[in-house]
């Protein structure tokens, strides 16, 4: 029987999907296991009418339009409104969709930063992360090693990353879930009463919301 060159440009011209995925990842390697079958799950989905490469595209632009910017604003909204950050400790979740961020249906706990406890997020299982605030999670965060060692030596970990904490501070760790993700809300720097939410905003870092930084100092 003879073989139908056309189905089979179709599928494969340029090594590209129907919605225009690359079937080769980026460094001309075999795809893994997993993002062959995101792309067949995504292929099928299209096939069946449930959804369109345009809505593909608009997803994931979306989800690149998450940055940490958006977790430094709640945090400089918490350090200038007391009643605002009661609310944030309270249910961090709503306190996020009141700014206007749409985080989904995951449970958001914010954690304080003080004098007296330093909070660092981990995610043991896999890389679990607040991606709606903070954007795409590091590499680093999603290493065996800082995921492992994160939980056994805390301390020494956040002296790696240049975090020298008193002895008198207590450390807490906390595993994030599928279901349930942390943001950090660190300490207010010292002599910034006169600036702005928005000059608040610029010193808030991604590592400091993950507990793994410290605000910048103006």
């Amino acid at each position: 029987m003879p073989h139908d060159h056309h189905d089979h440009d179709h599928f494969h011209h340029e090594g590209m999907s129907p919605s225009g995925h690359p079937y080769r990842a980026d460094n001309d390697e075999p795809l893994s296991y997993w993002q062959t079958m995101e792309i067949a799950v995504r292929e099928l989905l299209i096939e069946k009418g449930h959804t369109t490469p345009a809505e593909i595209a608009a997803q994931i632009e979306a989800m690149d339009a998450r940055s940490p910017a958006n977790g430094a604003a709640v945090v400089a909204r918490a350090w200038v409104d007391p009643a605002f950050k009661q609310r944030l400790l309270e249910d961090a979740s709503a306190a996020s969709r009141e700014m206007g961020f749409d985080i989904g249906a995951l449970h958001l706990i914010a954690v304080e930063n003080s004098d007296d406890v330093h909070n660092v997020i981990v995610c043991t299982l896999c890389s679990c992360y607040p991606r709606n605030l903070l954007g795409l999670p590091p590499d680093w965060y999603k290493t065996r090693a800082y995921r492992s060692r994160t939980v056994k030596e805390p301390r020494k970990v956040l002296e790696e990353f240049g975090v020298s904490l008193p002895d008198s501070t207590q450390i807490r760790v906390h595993d994030s879930t599928a279901d349930m993700r942390y943001i950090v809300l660190p300490a207010r720097p010292e002599g910034t009463d006169g600036m702005s939410e928005q000059e608040l905003a610029q010193l808030v870092t991604r590592d400091s919301m993950i507990g793994t930084g410290l605000p910048r100092t103006p």
